[in-house]
């Protein structure tokens, strides 16, 4: 029997957490922000998590960096990889979708949803002839998921506006998921973790909005009147208030104020919310130090997940095996200028590169005649377009399909 998994939030459910926010900076009847996460007992939307600076910079970083990698495809053939550009669908990841959304926008978008709520939902509009005439992002809290709990031969039906979809209809992008239908986000997974750095940055408002005044109690001699009760309260209101420019408070006579103790959030609260955010760095692996441990840890996974999604996806099956999708990294590992140039001189020395394909990868002009491998041995060259072998000390020229030498008064070209 189908199981549904609606993602949408009801107006309740939206004023429910309105609600939670408004008691949490209220209440001070439980100070301690861990304690006070732990008793909450509720998930943290991804609208709080994104409320925290650690969680907004990380996500957005590496949504970002994915975002800004352009999409190519490629094929085989005749055991060489040859770049197809003049294909509708990498014009669509990335530029004009056909929706409202550009293709950065919308790699943008999915990827978010990807890390936050564990899915990623691209609709693929399709022509009675197969080809794609769209690509539209589908906020994941819009979809629904029809399930079959067979654990060995899975199958499910994607819901989304009224409509009933194939799950080849849609690119996918499910992060840690078990079933192939859904996936885990980081709310979800680490929820309790997320919730307390909340309630700390929570914790951080009510402090500003009290103006960092000591907490603490009145202690009258005599016993008050409520219209004194009143006025007290009037004055003590005005005191804490961001927007009042009063502050001082004339106590009657009888009247002191003494100050409660400190809680151990309070005293450690700067320690708190480092541990914190380097807590939320490591759970999605950012290094501060290291830039190429964070493209592998937290980065390359995520565009790794892309692509398969594109290569099952967005390929028709007859493609499959033939052509496939890759995310261009180079932009985003690309090091500084006098790093590639020694990374290009020992490619030139080992014979890995031609001058060629170096001023290629630096987006510059073809040389004809710089298609020449240095293959050492004394000073052995290698012609990539007319495969011939040149030996200076000796000016001879080889070639590949005759073994003969061929004496080289004009060397090679």
């Amino acid at each position: 029997m189908p199981l549904f998994k609606k993602r949408e939030k009801t107006p309740a459910q939206e004023s429910r957490d309105v609600s939670v926010v408004s008691t949490a900076v209220d209440d001070s009847t439980v100070s301690d922000v861990l304690l006070s996460a732990l008793l909450a007992g509720e998930s943290i939307s991804r609208e709080k998590a994104m409320n925290i600076p650690a969680v907004a910079s990380a996500v957005d970083m590496i949504s970002s960096a994915v975002a800004s990698m352009p999409v190519r495809l490629f094929k085989y053939k005749d055991d060489h990889v040859v770049e197809v550009k003049d294909d509708d669908r990498v014009a669509m990841l990335n530029g004009d979708t056909h929706d409202t959304l550009d293709g950065l926008q919308m790699k943008k978008a999915c990827v978010i949803d990807y890390l936050l709520d564990g899915n990623g939902y691209i609709f693929i509009d399709r022509k009675e002839s197969n080809d794609v005439s769209g690509l539209y992002y589908v906020d994941d809290r819009f979809i629904a998921i029809s399930i079959l709990e067979e654990p060995i031969y899975k199958t499910y039906e994607i819901g989304c506006g009224g409509g009933m979809y194939k799950p080849f209809q849609f690119i996918k992008l499910l992060r840690n998921t078990r079933d192939g239908a859904r996936g885990f986000g980081i709310t979800e997974e680490v929820s309790k973790a997320l919730e307390t750095a909340y309630r700390t940055m929570l914790y951080q408002l009510k402090m500003a909005k009290t103006n960092g005044n000591k907490r603490g109690f009145l202690k009258s001699e005599r016993r008050l009147g409520q219209d004194e009760i009143n006025l007290l309260k009037k004055a003590w209101n005005n005191l804490y208030s961001t927007d009042s420019e009063e502050n001082v408070v004339v106590l009657n006579n009888g009247i002191d104020f003494r100050e409660a103790s400190n809680t151990s959030v309070e005293m450690q609260l700067n320690e708190t919310v480092k541990n914190l955010a380097d807590q939320i760095k490591d759970l999605f692996h950012i290094s501060d130090n290291d830039f190429n441990l964070t493209f592998k840890l937290a980065i390359y996974p995520v565009v790794k997940a892309f692509e398969t999604a594109l290569n099952r996806d967005l390929l028709l099956e007859k493609e499959k095996g033939k052509y496939f999708f890759e995310l261009d990294v180079k932009e985003i590992i690309r090091a500084n200028v006098k790093e590639r140039y020694e990374s290009y001189k020992l490619a030139k020395e080992c014979g890995f590169m031609t001058i060629n394909e170096m001023r290629r990868m630096e987006n510059m002009n073809h040389i004809e005649g710089l298609d020449i491998v240095d293959l050492g041995l004394g000073s052995v060259l290698y012609n990539t377009e007319t495969h011939e072998y040149y030996t200076p000390n000796t000016d001879t020229i080889k070639t590949e399909e005759d073994d003969s030498v061929i004496d080289g008064e004009e060397g090679m070209t």
